[in-house]
């Protein structure tokens, strides 16, 4: 029988990574039963490197090592290589990335890993240059040192020893569960922040770089939990793909089909890779999200466009899901009546011929504008009609009419506007009118966040009327309890946990953008009664259905994210900013039924944390809320303290100028005083640390910048406090590894 490795063998197969590398002069070999027989004939070390296709570093290597003749020779000769596809093998993936993850602290890709010929693996790490630079060993000089030691019989010997070290301490990682596990039984730690880049790395993994947003065909859905991941993974590690992936996601769905690009706001998802035919229905919890993530979009890059899209939005938010009395409505259907049918059909309201368009705009050029720039054809997207996507720029319409782009931008604009009016005289889409707490919390808070990064107080009112409608209407403040749907006067079913956590959040955000102290207190109440009905201490965990609640057959938990962010994702991380304004000395807080308990808000998201720390390091992306969750817990908050009557506008607009996941804005009177008066309302003994000796100085606003339990020195220039924060935020690079050279038998 032939050596199987005496070529290279990935033209063989069908995974395009795999193949990006059948012509390198390394003689790859798939990982098979050839391969692995050969490793233990020849009795030489395997070198694994895993990867995908999308993985900028894998090319890197690749470009450096993987086509150099030099490096082949020392490979081919004096190992087996094989190249495997994480995402076609995530369990050889998983097996030698918990190594790593173990041996160095961190994991990335591509992985490169040496292995014994029965595949136990002594030697781990992730890119490696060609040549030693900035402390990592250059990858030719590892590979003929590893060779070396492979036929020294004392280094053998450690290296084999090692490997199987190693093997169990892989297996003990993966084969444990967290099941059953409670507040004491549970992990040693919470996950620490690495988890936050296995979770984009995984999101980079499933990352469609042709069509952008996640999963390489259809149906595709917008995923937003991925993108904050890999947002917040981007502004902690600076690594460039993250960000890609993030612009690559929101601009695929503002252009394409899932954006309505007529009158604003997102469908629910798109039937197909390229996002061009949406599923039409348009619910108020995507419209939340998505369009939070457009507002991180937007302070990443500065760009407009993202701004645009949340303008937009949010006033399709104001304009078709309002009450009239402030709450938000809870769906849009995809159905409506075909005016030349008189049949309800999906998408009837929203789709377009180019006839119709051209009936609808009495300029001949702009009605061709138009359908050039949305793509409105004769052959249709939709049942031989169309659903706008934008696949034209400016710049090449005006070069094909001859026109300055600003007159195209207006008339396309005039275009939008008459399409709009014409549209509003179709059938409209049902609408479905509860008032569902949770739902609203989601849109309070991106309102909220919205008017302090645009700056606009018009979204913070749209915030504030949202959370008073709720209020209420859903919060019996004698009980402190939630009821979760509204719908024409009637109340109905006990809060759940999303429905706290959503609403505390959204209503944390309010006191942000306004200051007002009567908006911190509802959270501190909402957050009390998670702690009351959904907290259980025993088994250190937050359940989904209230403790008082129906007994039902089992009492579910809501770990991971789906349409909508997982429940107790939201609720620790809310709880962890909440936890800033807990009383420095702990006092104790009275609830409703007259018992007094301390508030552990910080003790309770810690310990949710190690409980499900197997669940969430083993599956990271699945649990996107609780990564994020994990980073803040280890990062902290940075706080902005501001001590004066109302924030400086100058001071919101140049925090909002840059992208600050952690940030907490703290605003408090500018006197003792005031304060007294504020801790009386939220039933705080003594003023939390956020607050404590932070009062305005010389009759002045203040501000205080606090990250990592170090502060500013007090100031009024908003400049020195961010050069200040500048000075004090380190940046890492997830693609740097550390080898330990006392782990190293070499």
């Amino acid at each position: 029988m032939s050596d199987p490795t005496a070529r290279n063998r990935l033209d063989e197969e069908e995974s395009p990574y795999l193949r990006q590398h059948a012509d390198n002069p390394v003689n790859w070999q798939p990982w098979d039963e050839g391969a692995l027989e050969a490793a233990e004939e020849r009795d030489v070390p395997i070198f694994l490197s895993i990867g995908y296709s999308a993985c900028h570093w894998c090319h890197v290597m690749e470009d450096e090592s993987f086509e150099d003749e030099a490096v082949a020779e020392v490979l081919n000769e004096n190992f087996v290589p094989i190249k495997v596809d994480r995402e076609e093998r995530p369990d050889i993936d998983s097996i030698y990335m918990t190594v790593c993850q173990l041996v160095s602290g961190q994991g990335g890709w591509p992985l490169s890993a040496w292995l014994t010929p029965e595949g136990k693996p002594f030697f781990v790490g992730t890119y490696f240059p060609r040549e030693s630079q900035q402390g990592r060993p250059g990858f030719l000089d590892l590979c003929q040192r590893i060779s070396d030691s492979w036929e020294s019989d004392e280094d053998r010997e450690e290296m084999e020893h090692r490997a199987d070290q190693w093997t169990e301490a892989a297996k003990d990682r993966l084969e444990e569960t967290p099941d059953g596990a409670g507040a004491a039984g549970g992990a040693a730690e919470p996950p620490s922040s690495e988890v936050l880049e296995t979770a984009a790395d995984a999101a980079l993994r499933s990352a469609d770089r042709q069509y952008g947003g996640f999963g390489s065909g259809g149906p595709k859905f917008p995923q937003p939990s991925r993108l904050h991941v890999l947002a917040r993974a981007y502004d902690r590690t600076g690594r460039d793909e993250y960000l890609e992936v993030v612009e690559e996601s929101l601009d695929a769905m503002a252009a394409g089909g899932l954006y309505d690009h007529v009158g604003g706001g997102f469908h629910r998802y798109c039937v197909d890779k390229d996002w061009t035919v949406p599923h039409f229905e348009k619910m108020l919890y995507d419209n939340a999200e998505i369009t939070r993530a457009f507002l991180a979009g937007y302070q990443l890059t500065g760009a407009d466009r993202y701004a645009e899209v949340v303008d937009e939005t949010l006033a399709f938010v104001a304009r078709e899901l309002t009450h009239d009395e402030g709450g938000f409505f809870s769906t849009l259907d995809a159905q409506s009546e075909d005016p030349e049918t008189g049949e309800r059909e999906e998408g009837a309201f929203y789709v377009w011929t180019p006839d119709e368009v051209r009936e609808n705009l009495e300029d001949e050029t702009t009605a061709d504008l138009f359908c050039a720039r949305y793509d409105i054809t004769e052959s249709g997207n939709f049942e031989g009609r169309n659903q706008p996507n934008r696949v034209r720029s400016l710049e090449s319409l005006a070069d094909e009419y001859d026109l300055e782009e600003d007159e195209v931008e207006r008339r396309l604009e005039d275009a939008r506007q008459q399409l709009f009016e014409a549209r509003e005289e179709r059938p409209r889409p049902n609408r479905d009118e509860k008032v569902l707490a949770g739902w609203n919390g989601l849109m309070i808070n991106t309102c909220a966040e919205a008017a302090l990064v645009l700056g606009e107080d018009a979204y913070a009112d749209q915030a504030v009327d949202a959370l008073e409608f709720v209020r209420d209407r859903l919060w019996d403040a004698d009980e402190r309890r939630l009821s979760r749907r509204y719908k024409d006067g009637d109340v109905k079913v006990d809060g759940y946990l999303e429905d706290y956590a959503f609403l505390a959040r959204g209503a944390l955000g309010c006191y942000q953008a306004t200051g007002d102290v009567d908006h911190l207190a509802f959270a501190l109440d909402l957050a009390r009664t998670i702690e009351d009905e959904f907290w259980d201490a025993d088994r250190g965990t937050l359940y989904f259905t209230p403790e008082s609640g129906e007994s039902l057959v089992t009492r579910p938990q809501e770990l991971t994210d789906q349409s909508t962010p997982s429940a107790a994702g939201v609720a620790v991380e809310t709880l962890l900013a909440l936890d800033e304004f807990a009383d420095s000395e702990g006092s104790e807080i009275p609830r409703a039924d007259g018992e007094a308990v301390d508030d552990d808000f910080e003790g309770i998201a810690a310990t949710v944390l190690e409980t499900h720390a197997n669940k969430i390091e083993a599956n990271s992306l699945e649990h996107a809320s609780l990564c994020l969750a994990a980073d803040r817990l280890e990062a902290g908050a940075l706080e902005v303290t501001v001590a004066a009557d109302e924030l400086p506008a100058e001071w919101r607009d140049r925090f909002a100028d840059e992208y600050r996941p952690d940030r907490l804005f703290a605003l408090r009177p500018p006197t003792e005083a005031g304060l007294e008066a504020w801790l009386e309302q939220l039933g705080l003994e003594e003023p939390p640390a956020i607050w404590a000796g932070r009062e305005a100085r010389d009759g002045e606003p203040t501000l205080y910048v606090c990250r990592a339990r170090t502060c500013s020195p007090p100031t009024h220039d908003v400049e020195d406090a961010l050069e200040w924060l500048g000075d004090n935020t380190a940046v890492g690079d997830s693609s740097e590894t550390t080898i330990d050279e006392s782990e190293s038998p070499f």
